[in-house]
């Protein structure tokens, strides 16, 4: 038997000691809060097509990226000294408990006035990836928005092969008019907003449109290597389809959110949804385009059918003199291409990132999506249907008014005082053809206004069905919920019928995500659990479908334990 000296146990000891005191001091740091100042103000910018005045977050296009790691909290100082009102959403982040900082005009608080600052508090949770962040605020977020990454946590790392190096990729709408001029004769006139003029990658439109050929976005690639690109579509009006030339993509993240390996030769993303995806550069020296068109799938609509484009320089000490080589991407309408692609993402769900589908349903929704029109009053424009109406939204027939007020303030504090009702749908309260192509009946166009709103009981297991109607134009509709991620188990085309549909759902591997595209003419089922206490806006990211009033909003309940309910207010919450 081996006798171990006193002094030989003491360093042992002091060896296991220094390794638990590691450990915890490892562990203390998996938590940080981060700082971060956002002066939003007018700026006279320069590098796109012409110089103008718009409105930006430290003068940047995009904005600045925040950068934390998995459970982070961020403290970001908002300091409005533009002209117009802002508030700031963290798009993606669940906020658990913290509805105060979450941003939407109205909902959870009043805006940011000129002159005015707002001390917002993102606490971040089970999100990892790629999310983003953007003003909620009017179309204020046309330029107003930026990207939010989230790490692992220290000591962990991707569930995928170690990137080389991290690639910004966001896609965005330009205007050469003030957008807040375009907003106001959109609003005024009852109709469709004017089209962008451009659409731009990094916030240039590329060498596509002449005025802007000397500021294209380039980024160099060394053959061999591996590129994570961060992406977000923060257009307002439309998907997109995106491609890099003799490139594959592989999608690993969605939504801050893990996946199964998606391999495809373009992708189609929508307002407000992000994507993590693997470019290998392994192709000959050369330049490649990557390239951004909108898809629309009603040809007949006035929308920006044009392509931006940067370009993929692989560094070779030589310069390319032939054109970079473009890349193919499905026609414009493709809404096959746009549903598959969509349809085809999967949860990684493994140990590491495991996944909890909600399998017994306590509540069960079906909310249909609808482009309305309202009558005119004497006093207004009529630039919509037939010249004899203005265009409106709705949700199951409700088309959302936003109050002068904060609903989250009236509702944390008990007083209501006629600022919400509670007695949202739970079914559409006009059945019939939603899909129909055509012959439906003209009285079925006109929604009711109000704000209602949808109580849901804590962790109260949620199963919500959105079905596209055709009342006047049957398009797509990304839908955002805020607050909670969802699993997205079932799409499809026509209407939703539950005793032949549910036995497609996806219950094993459904991808976990906060922005989800319910396709032209069809239906979309999404599984979550009511677990985070609140008042949550649920909406479309088109921003003239949002203006038009294709919202709602969640609350939900406190639960009995004390870390069941909603946290108090800030003492800076900005004033009506």
């Amino acid at each position: 038997m081996k006798i171990i000296s006193s002094s030989s146990f003491q360093l042992a000891y002091l060896g296991i000691l220094l390794v638990i005191l590691l450990f915890i001091n490892i562990h203390s740091l998996q938590a940080a809060t981060l700082q971060y100042t956002f002066v939003v103000d007018e700026t006279n910018y320069t590098r796109l097509c012409n110089t103008k005045s718009l409105i930006t977050v430290n003068g940047l296009f995009p904005g600045p990226t925040i950068t934390a790691r998995r459970g982070d909290t961020v403290i970001v100082d908002v300091i409005n000294r533009a002209e117009h009102n802002i508030t700031i959403h963290w798009h993606g982040v669940k906020q658990p408990r913290y509805p105060w900082s979450d941003g939407p005009e109205f909902v959870t608080q009043c805006p940011i006035q000129p002159g005015g600052n707002f001390s917002q508090r993102v606490f971040l949770s089970d999100e990892e990836g790629t999310l983003w962040w953007h003003a909620h605020s009017d179309w204020s977020r046309a330029t107003v928005h930026g990207l939010f990454v989230i790490l692992p946590r220290l000591g962990t790392t991707y569930p995928f092969r170690q990137p080389d190096a991290e690639v910004p990729v966001v896609i965005g709408e330009w205007w050469e008019r003030d957008i807040q001029e375009v907003f106001e004769e959109f609003v005024k006139s009852g109709g469709d907003p004017q089209s962008s003029d451009a659409l731009t990658i990094n916030g240039q439109p590329g060498d596509l449109y002449n005025c802007s050929a000397s500021g294209t976005t380039k980024i160099s690639l060394d053959q061999g290597k591996t590129y994570l690109l961060r992406m977000v579509n923060a257009a307002m009006n439309n998907l997109a389809f995106f491609a890099v030339a003799n490139h594959s993509l592989t999608v690993v993240g969605c939504d801050g959110a893990y996946t199964k390996p998606l391999t495809s030769t373009y992708i189609v993303i929508s307002p407000g949804q992000t994507l993590d995806l693997l470019l290998e550069a392994n192709q000959p020296l050369n330049n490649y385009y990557m390239a951004a068109k909108l898809f629309n799938g009603q040809p007949a609509s006035d929308f920006d059918n044009t392509t931006t484009t940067a370009i993929f320089e692989y560094t070779s000490g030589r310069n390319f003199s032939s054109p970079p080589i473009f890349p193919d991407m499905p026609a414009f309408n493709d809404r096959n291409a746009s549903a598959v692609f969509t349809g085809s993402l999967r949860s990684l769900a493994t140990p590491e990132h495991p996944i909890d589908v909600p399998l017994k349903i306590k509540k069960t929704l079906l909310y249909t999506l609808s482009i309305n029109s309202i009558p005119c009053a004497s006093n207004q424009t009529c630039d919509g249907p037939n010249n004899t109406t203005r265009f409106a939204a709705s949700v199951n027939n409700i088309t959302f008014d936003l109050p002068s007020t904060s609903i989250l303030g009236a509702y944390y504090r008990g007083i209501n005082n006629g600022v919400y009702g509670d007695d949202f749908p739970d079914v559409p309260p006009l059945r019939f053809n939603y899909t129909q192509s055509r012959g439906l009946n003209a009285s079925l166009r006109t929604p009711e206004v109000a704000t209602d709103v949808e109580m849901l009981k804590h962790n109260e297991t949620v199963e919500l069905v959105f079905q596209g109607t055709n009342l006047l134009a049957g398009v797509d509709h990304p839908m955002h919920l805020h607050g909670h991620s969802f699993y997205v188990v079932g799409w499809g085309f026509g209407n939703f019928k539950r005793s032949r549909d549910v036995s497609s759902y996806n219950l094993v591997d459904p991808p976990l995500m906060q922005t989800i595209a319910v396709p032209q003419n069809g239906w979309t089922a999404i599984r979550f659990k009511a677990d985070n206490p609140g008042v949550w806006f649920m909406h479309c990211h088109l921003e003239r479908h949002v203006s038009w009033g294709m919202g709602m909003v969640f609350i939900v309940r406190n639960g009995k334990a004390a870390n069941a309910r909603v946290l108090p207010p800030p003492p800076d919450m900005p004033p009506c």
